[in-house]
């Protein structure tokens, strides 16, 4: 197939080419151009793990140890809210329904809401407890009505670690309490947070609250980044002497949100720092970029045996690539087109390829689509059309040249 270069960032209108394809080499940054911006290292974290990523790109910015198996703490409480909302939404548990306290839930040890062995808390309290206080009493309450049981309630909240592909986690308690056998990764966390942001925005929001009061007592979120930097919207705080302090955070500036993991730090003043170094360096450095829409027309081509005689080509799914800031201007894009496409057309089918690039990497390769269905021309259309490419063909004509 010959290959037409277009460039990236012409609108779409002026990507809408005629039957005309100029082709032409696919080049980098043209000469002149201000030089690729300098990235420092990444910063070096007092943690036994860290990640930080582009929420919308799934970019690993930094990492140290994210796939390392470790205690998470209260982070399994991530989970364990993630579990609720999702019977939410199917319609299996509602917020205002009433939980009843049992005696192992009022006899948690630990951060706790202060709920009453024998009284009835709605979920939405419930989650609240979970949620912003890091409530122990308040998980197993939730666990013993969701599942029946705290042991039921972690074969579930596994199931849905293997649906995430958290495939380094295994929970065994909805409080993240120790157990040998109780563990996650850095990156499964990740994985979790950005499942939790995208499937349940709503019931996100509850993670930016800064406090919540039950019982007459008055508890402050212990994510202090809350506080400290407005970005911050989210996400949840760990302690136990196994696990030490973490922090899963995450932050929203012009569009591009990050997600930080840290797990293992020394103190709760440290969980912090370390996590706001991470988003400082990726907000700092690095940019979300949206290139092309789902469907957005990029190019239109001759079409031949067809009822029409051209067709529209597009992306299946929408383009959005985490970059060094300011090299945007450094990208290419260039297009692999048949040669000769024939009718009939179905939507979706593939006639070509888009690859963006930086220099000589690759940073986005993808399908170029028919954007409609297109029927076969009739008898007399097709018989016209084999014998026009027939004539191209027999003196060396290009078929997307015709008009």
């Amino acid at each position: 197939m010959p290959k037409y270069a277009i460039h990236l960032f012409m609108p779409a209108t002026a990507l809408l080419l005629s039957a005309i394809l100029i082709a032409m080499p696919s080049t980098g940054a043209a000469a002149g151009s201000p030089a690729a911006p300098i990235i420092p290292a990444p910063p070096q974290l007092a943690a036994e793990g860290y990640l930080l990523l582009d929420a919308d790109t799934g970019r690993v910015l930094v990492e140290h140890n994210s796939k390392q198996r470790l205690p998470p703490a209260s982070l399994t409480k991530i989970m364990t809210s993630y579990v609720a909302a999702e019977e939410i939404e199917r319609g299996t548990l509602t917020e205002t329904e009433a939980v009843d306290v049992s005696v192992k839930a009022w006899r948690m040890e630990g951060s706790r809401m202060f709920i009453q062995e024998g009284t009835k808390v709605s979920v939405d309290q419930l989650l609240k407890g979970i949620i912003i206080q890091s409530g122990n009493d308040a998980s197993v309450a939730m666990a013993e009505h969701i599942a029946g049981g705290e042991d039921a309630f972690a074969d579930v909240m596994n199931q849905h670690a293997m649906r995430l592909g958290m495939s380094d986690t295994n929970f065994m308690n909805a409080t993240g309490l120790p157990d040998e056998d109780h563990y996650t990764t850095a990156s499964d966390l990740a994985k979790l947070t950005i499942a939790l942001i995208n499937r349940h925005p709503e019931h996100y929001k509850l993670y930016s609250e800064k406090s919540f009061r039950y019982n007459e007592i008055n508890q402050s979120n212990r994510n202090k980044l809350l506080w400290a930097d407005r970005s911050v919207d989210g996400v949840k705080t760990g302690h136990t002497e196994a696990a030490g302090y973490c922090l899963v955070a995450s932050a929203v500036r012009n569009n591009m949100r990050l997600i930080s993991v840290v797990m293992g730090t020394k103190s709760e003043k440290a969980r912090a720092t370390e996590s706001q170094k991470l988003l400082s360096y990726g907000f700092r450095y690095f940019e979300t970029v949206r290139l092309y829409d789902a469907r957005e027309i990029l190019n239109t081509v001759r079409l031949w045996n067809a009822e029409v005689s051209s067709v529209s080509m597009g992306l299946g799914e929408a383009v959005v690539i985490t970059l060094p800031r300011g090299s945007k201007g450094s990208l290419s894009a260039a297009m692999d087109v048949e040669s000769v496409i024939l009718g009939p057309i179905s939507a979706g089918q593939a006639l070509g390829q888009l690859t963006v690039s930086m220099g000589d990497n690759v940073v986005y390769e993808g399908p170029l689509i028919a954007l409609a269905d297109i029927p076969e021309a009739g008898f007399f259309k097709r018989m016209w059309h084999s014998l026009s490419l027939f004539a191209l063909q027999l003196f060396g004509g290009d078929p997307l040249k015709i008009p």
